[in-house]
């Protein structure tokens, strides 16, 4: 395009929609005044009805629009609008789009108004219409409303490019290439002779150029193929992930027609049977399943919020892929993983239901929209070009396929179904596999699944299986995280399993028909606000990037049932860790490699808190020490429910040292029980190639706080609105969360923000998060948490407006 401009502030909204809304001269003084990225309405964090957002809405705004010439136009696109759209512009209508996940654009230029104010006028149906996906029956997330992603206007020549799809080919061979789809719009339909101009950029400077002559065939539109073989690149990888810019030209003689310039990555992707190949790398794909949703707002979020999600599967979570289920999703987030080496799988919209013809012909347009939109970033791998876990059907899917190696034959294809041995026409057999029950192997073998020699991928596994919230009894939280390493360990030791993709990211709003009652699918390895559970550190433990020490236990013996204390699991990447109780050492530990041979980190299993005590402190001579404290050990897991063989060393040890029972349980209450004894205090010291990297402190708690963070302290307003996330965490002295806290507090702000969601709000599992925003001008803001018990806490936010 020429220009770019976008229109996202003061847009008029009215949750319903009249006829008259649509005339230029309508009084809508009486609308509220939103901004873009929108929802036509906020939710409450759970217990609700979900038809709370199913409603028609309308959303006006006077739009500027520049002088037009005689050969220039003015277009209008919407990345993304739920579910349904009807556009007008000064009363006349324009066009319409089904579905809301994909962008649209539609022409002004014929009722455009230049040099003067325009009336735009939205009509939007959030309605669960089951004529277009991924509706008609029910799905297990919800879809929210409005308009959701950014609008913008282009000014364009009425030749001009419409969509550039950009493909690498031959790059580790002696010959690379690079082939440029280029779908052009001729509105006249006029055959001329025109120069496309290419340029590729590498942090601004020029590094190949060309240039290529084209006739244009009396078509309102076509596509063009322009290939051109490469010099020297540098590939984009996870660990160095390399960008370029295309600068693409439209010249009609000495005249620029239309310019675009693209970030792209040169990067030769491959699924073979025994792996998925980056640039001739092995890798094992280690991922988990997003959802674009946020507490309050559901899917209207700003690009620093989508790029945090980015950031904090790559560098939190440890993982190198995201499924973003079950949809399209934000520029923005395919952007951040552009830029910091996160692989994509992308997928078309739905959810097991597959309607009648004319819904499938939106789901074949779906695909289309998909791959156009998001065809560029070298982040996506794959194409889903299926509905998520839905029967087969061969016709329907030889055409979603056909049209995904239409436009893009550069990626392969997968479908994620959740039926075994299912007819198989894409490129990849990917599946999801629910099978673990944490007794049993975390995955099923892929002949048990399907006899293809086709490259096999997993792509959700435990989630609804085993439901677990933050705030869920020690045990649970720790077997969820069990079950997600059972599941990984199975991955990296099976040749035939390309990697795993676990359910999911965080936990989510749903339907009636699914999750706890209360409208929350707790699936995710994070709540909703992003703040991890036992099993996020099951999965930040296999990197290698930060050390890693996360002690899934408060050693607090009434926290498990009979007060009998499990074995304490430590996530870690560290080489063995060192325990201390009460700055005595007890032991050294190392990871499970028994349990876990092919883990990259097997979990460290903690079951001795007696070390040396008893062999120092007791009558027993050492050998017998060491059975009592075995016995003991074995007594603190299972009480006094002992093998024959046990029971028959505790009455010979009772025998020997004419123990009474009296005896035995003073024993143990010294040594596990600790009642009415000196306050226990736990050190952990984590060691990584002999040294000392990381340390964690458990005890009895009796000072405790109340910290607040800030994702962000600074603000830019610039094409929309920007957010930050602040978080709060109730500790103790030692600085672990205190997970049964539910505290309540008041949130205040000042200066020119905003908070989203309510201002009266109470821990969940020891922590909650909210999110700014900002107020459409620059200064300096200041958040307040008011705690009836621990005052108020502030933070100062610095607010930049870009006019």
């Amino acid at each position: 395009m020429m220009k770019k401009k976008d229109i996202n502030f003061d847009w008029k909204y009215s949750p319903d929609f009249r006829e008259e809304y649509i005339q230029v001269d309508f009084d809508d003084s009486s609308f509220k005044t939103v901004q873009i990225p929108h929802t036509n309405i906020e939710v409450p964090y759970n217990n609700f009805d979900e038809k709370i957002y199913q409603f028609e809405s309308c959303y006006r705004k006077n739009i500027w629009i520049d002088p037009l010439g005689e050969k220039e136009g003015v277009f209008i696109k919407f990345e993304a609008v739920m579910t349904y759209a009807k556009v007008f512009l000064n009363g006349h209508y324009l066009g319409q789009h089904k579905g809301g996940y994909t962008p649209f654009r539609l022409d002004l230029t014929e009722f455009a108004i230049g040099g003067q104010y325009n009336c735009l006028v939205v009509y939007v149906d959030s309605r669960e219409r089951e004529d277009i996906p991924p509706f008609g029956f029910v799905i297990d997330y919800l879809t929210y409303g409005g308009i959701y992603r950014q609008v913008s206007l282009e000014y364009v020549h009425e030749i001009h490019v419409e969509h550039i799809g950009i493909k690498t080919q031959d790059l580790l061979s002696k010959s690379p290439k690079i082939n440029i789809d280029l779908y052009i719009h001729n509105k006249k339909k006029s055959r001329e002779n025109l120069t496309f101009s290419f340029s590729i950029l590498r942090k601004g400077q020029c590094v190949e150029a060309f240039q290529k002559k084209v006739q244009l065939n009396a078509r309102n539109k076509e596509v063009l193929t322009i290939s051109h073989g490469l010099g020297k690149i540098e590939l984009w990888s996870l660990e160095n992930p390399t960008l370029y810019t295309l600068e693409c030209s439209l010249l009609q003689g000495e005249k620029t027609l239309d310019k675009h310039l693209i970030n792209f990555g040169f990067r030769e992707i491959e699924f073979k049977r025994d792996g998925f190949y980056l640039n001739g790398e092995k890798i094992k794909l280690r991922g988990l399943n997003r959802h674009q949703s946020f507490p309050y707002v559901g899917y209207a979020m700003p690009k620093s919020a989508q790029y945090k999600d980015a950031e904090i599967l790559k560098y939190e979570l440890g993982l190198n892929i995201v499924r973003l289920s079950h949809y399209p999703q934000s520029d923005h987030f395919l952007d951040r993983c552009d830029q910091i080496g996160l692989l994509v799988f992308d997928e078309i919209p739905g959810w097991q239901h597959i309607g009648d013809k004319k819904w499938q012909d939106i789901s074949i347009n779906n695909v289309k929209e998909m791959i156009l939109k998001d065809v560029n970033h070298p982040s996506v791998i794959i194409w889903g070009v299926r509905i998520n876990e839905s029967q087969d059907m061969d016709d329907f899917y030889t055409k979603t396929q056909a049209m995904a190696k239409e436009v893009d034959d550069s990626r392969p294809s997968g479908g994620v179904r959740n039926k075994k041995f299912s007819s198989l026409l894409e490129d990849v057999y990917t599946y999801n596999d629910f099978s673990h029950t944490g007794k049993n192997r975390g995955l099923e073998k892929k002949k048990k699944v399907t006899k293809t020699r086709k490259p096999y991928l997993v792509t959700e596994y435990n989630g609804h299986m085993f439901p677990t919230k933050k705030f869920d009894n020690e045990s649970r939280r720790v077997e969820q995280a069990l079950r997600h390493l059972n599941v990984l360990e199975a991955m990296e030791g099976d040749e035939d399993i390309l990697g795993a993709i676990g359910w999911s990211m965080f936990d989510y709003n749903t339907h009636k028909d699914f999750g706890s009652g209360d409208r929350i699918c707790y699936h995710g390895v994070m709540d909703m606000y992003r703040i991890p559970k036992y099993a996020a550190f099951a999965y930040q433990s296999q990197q290698d990037t930060i050390p890693v020490m996360h002690v899934a236990s408060s050693l607090n013996i009434g926290e498990y049932d009979s007060s009998l204390l499990e074995d304490i699991h430590v996530f870690t990447n560290c080489d063995y860790i060192k325990l201390f109780k009460n700055d005595v050492y007890i032991n050294t530990f190392y990871p499970n490699k028994k349990r876990y041979p092919n883990l990259p980190h097997p979990p460290i299993i903690i079951d001795d808190l007696i070390g040396e005590a008893i062999k120092e402190k007791e009558k027993f001579t050492p050998k017998d020490a060491e059975r009592v404290k075995q016995l003991l050990i074995k007594v603190n897991k299972s009480g006094l429910d002992l093998a024959l063989i046990d029971s028959l060393k505790m009455a010979k040890i009772f025998f020997k040292y004419k123990l009474t029972m009296a005896d035995a349980e003073a024993l143990y209450t010294k040594y596990f029980g600790g009642w009415g004894e000196k306050a226990t205090d736990y050190h952990f010291e984590g060691y990584i190639k002999d040294r000392c990297l990381i340390k964690v402190y458990k005890g009895q708690a009796s000072k405790f706080n109340l910290i607040m963070k800030v994702d962000k302290d600074e603000l830019i307003e610039d094409v929309t609105y920007d957010v930050s996330r602040i978080t709060l965490e109730l500790i103790d002295e030692y600085g672990n969360t205190m997970i049964y806290a539910n505290d309540v507090v008041k949130l205040e702000k000042e200066g020119p923000l905003e908070i989203i969601g309510p201002l009266e709000i109470s821990l969940i599992g020891g922590s909650l998060g909210f999110w700014i925003k900002t107020a459409g001008k620059s200064g300096l803001g200041k958040i307040k948490v008011v705690s009836s018990r621990f005052g108020i806490l502030e933070k100062s936010i610095k607010i930049e407006k870009i006019s």
